[in-house]
């Protein structure tokens, strides 16, 4: 093996994911955790885990010093830095090496050549590589700036030298607008990377983000293993990752491959990289950076070529050649990213505890990279990454078709995640016809938002009747256990001894509250939903799917009710509802009715706050029923005297069952 110990400088599913690599190889792994990862997966993963600070990423993960003393007090022999933190910062590479450990990455020096985006394109430039036309010059005045757009041509971008991630990035129309986006890209450049040294370039309309993979070893062969296209993207970040482009043509695929080549020997590269294109609709392609680590997105290369990227960085970083320079590719991969975010809020990240979480089980084209499990604690202090979820195929079509499935059967609880908005960008025309660009979705976001809202009057009567049959389930599990054999709950059919029942539900999608009517008779349903009225009838659960017939249709979705939530899947969407408490249980259920206090749902009274005879006042406590492991409070309607009490504390009681009758106080 290529090392027998290894630390691994990061955090999350990639630090799980570079375990279970070494693991195979028998490879010992050392892991680092900061305090807000004391319970992390990755630290309990890894053989051996070490404490190196504070949350914050400059008190733990960015303190270079105290993780190569970690990897030296540990016994491990190379560190692997994943990526982001410090996986390319080149005086960390120096000094890992100084240390005499190795860096299982590319060297400082050709880090360094690629840390300014203005001297990476010199660089490419000389090595004869397409760059975008542009000015990187030293002379970073005002005038000389302007001077230089100008005579590039609008529209252009102007771009923070070592910036990164989309931040210091101006576009610029008109020759009348660049002092004022430079001065702001300049101010944003300075704050985010402490230098405000800026590039201008030609910016093109509708472009394509297609990067090629490489890998360099350190006996100077270096090879190419086909494009990732990513031009998914929101505010520059990729949301869909896929292999092979859509776009490409052989031609500009082999020209693409041999450039990147190309750009990777003109800086003597070694190990893992990404070399990043810009396309534009002509097919022209221009060089923008190397990524000088392993990307986030590398999965969609594993799947078409069948290698392990990880196994090849450490086989390299400890001097082997390259495992094969022949590389073929089978199939169509997609990588998405699951999210604790909110799409509704502009995507504003999410933390907290994971009370749920499912994941489609692994194999049969689908893979899962997770670096946490149900129960788990998403930090404010980091990336909001759940999971990374990809699957293949032996084409596109049937790709997209697999991911699509492969989303509908995950869930998460706790955060707000970004699933459903995800299961709305793949069936996108954009994207199922293969033409999205990097720009689409800030120019479309709304478009493709509005279709993971609004769950049509038909979805949220069979959420209401999905509430019932599991209402139904609890009660009749708790009755079988209960002190009464005799009860009617034990009985086989014991939902109703039989005539009519009435139910008020409430459930809440967004911001859409929902009041549903629902009269039950045996298995016989009218659903009442605003000015909307269905009967249905057939209902049962197949499983994880709830089977019904609504309007003489049979439908079958797979759905999840507990007993705060509901979440309906069609196939197609999701639908995510809130059970709300109808406000008329703490109360009456109506005017003509006010003399009776009934059962708002199955349940079983708990507690009893009044004796028979007693004078109330209205909202006055009465009794707290338990249902759906919640405790409900029923309230006088009005003032009276209690005439009768037909419930005791531990009996088992069903929906409007007359619980209390009230008589007008002489």
């Amino acid at each position: 093996m290529p090392f027998s110990s290894v630390l691994i400088a990061n955090r999350g599913e990639i630090a799980c994911r570079i375990i279970r690599t070494c693991r195979r190889l028998g490879i010992r792994t050392v892991a680092v955790y900061s305090e807000a990862d004391a319970d992390a997966q990755h630290a309990r993963l890894a053989d051996s885990a070490v404490s190196i600070g504070g949350s914050a990423p400059r008190d733990s993960y960015l303190r270079g010093e105290v993780i190569i003393a970690a990897a030296l007090a540990n016994g491990a022999q190379a560190i692997h830095p994943g990526y982001g933190f410090l996986s390319e910062n080149a005086d960390f590479a120096d000094a890992v090496a100084a240390a005499g450990l190795t860096f299982i990455g590319p060297s400082g020096v050709s880090m360094r050549k690629m840390g300014s985006k203005a001297g990476a394109k010199d660089l490419m430039a000389a090595a004869n590589v397409p760059v975008v036309p542009g000015y990187t010059g030293e002379d970073q005045s005002t005038a000389c700036l302007q001077q230089e757009a100008d005579r590039i041509g609008y529209p252009l971008m102007i771009k923070a030298a070592h910036g990164g991630g989309g931040k210091g990035m101006r576009i610029v129309r008109a020759s009348s607008e660049f002092a004022g986006a430079l001065q702001s890209c300049q101010r944003e450049a300075a704050n985010a990377f402490g230098r405000d040294r800026v590039l201008l370039e030609r910016y093109l309309e509708t472009p394509r983000h297609i990067e090629i993979q490489i890998f360099g070893d350190q006996l100077g062969q270096v090879i190419h293993l086909g494009e990732r296209e990513c031009s998914a993207q929101r505010r520059y970040q990729k949301v869909i990752e896929e292999s092979p482009s859509p776009f490409l043509t052989t031609a500009s695929r082999q020209a693409m491959g041999a450039a990147a080549i190309a750009a990777a020997k003109a800086i003597d590269y070694v190990n893992a990289g990404t070399v990043e294109f810009i396309v534009a609709p002509s097919g022209d392609f221009y060089f923008m950076e190397i990524n000088t680590r392993l990307q986030v997105e590398h999965p969609v290369t594993e799947m078409v070529t069948g290698l392990d990227l990880v196994e090849w960085q450490l086989r390299v970083a400890a001097g082997q050649p390259l495992p094969t320079t022949d590389v073929t590719h089978r199939g169509h991969a997609i990588e998405v990213r699951l999210y604790a975010e909110d799409p509704d809020a502009g995507f504003l990240p999410g933390s907290g505890r994971i009370a749920c979480l499912r994941l489609p089980a692994q194999g049969n084209g689908i893979r899962v990279d997770a670096g946490v499990v149900e129960g788990d604690q998403v930090s404010v202090f980091y990336d909001p990454m759940i999971a990374k979820l990809i699957v293949h195929a032996a084409d596109r079509p049937q790709a997209l078709a697999r991911l699509a499935d492969a989303l509908a059967e995950c869930r998460i609880e706790g955060p707000k995640s970004n699933i459903g908005f995800l299961e709305a960008l793949i069936r996108h025309p954009a994207v199922v016809e293969g033409r999205i660009d990097t720009g689409y979705l800030d120019r479309h976001l709304d478009e493709v938002l509005r279709v993971t809202c609004s769950a049509s009057k038909t979805q949220i009567a069979i959420a209401a009747i999905a509430c019932i049959l599991h209402d139904r389930d609890v009660v009749h599990a708790t009755a079988q256990t209960g002190p009464e054999p005799d009860s009617p709950w034990s009985q086989a059919d014991g939902w109703r001894s039989g005539g009519a029942g009435h139910r008020l539900l409430v459930l809440q999608e967004a911001n859409q509250r929902h009041e549903i009517h629902v009269l039950s008779s045996d298995d016989q349903h009218r659903v009442t939903v605003d000015d909307f009225e269905c009967e249905v009838c057939d209902a049962r659960w197949l499983g994880s799917r709830l089977s019904l017939r609504v309007a003489t249709q049979l439908q079958s979705q797979a759905c999840v009710v507990t007993a705060d939530q509901v979440q309906l899947h069609d196939g197609t969407r999701r639908h995510n509802f809130l059970r709300l408490p109808a406000f008329q249980f703490e109360g009456q259920l109506g005017g003509a009715d006010s003399d009776r206090v009934r059962a708002p749902m199955p349940g079983r009274i708990v507690l009893l706050r009044v004796q028979q005879g007693d004078h109330v006042a209205e909202g006055d406590e009465l009794m707290v029923m338990e249902a759906m492991k919640m405790e409900l409070t029923l309230r006088a309607p009005r003032a009276g005297v209690i005439a009768s009490l037909q419930a005791q504390t531990g009996d088992f009681v069903e929906a409007d069952a007359v619980l209390i009758k009230l008589e007008t106080d002489s």
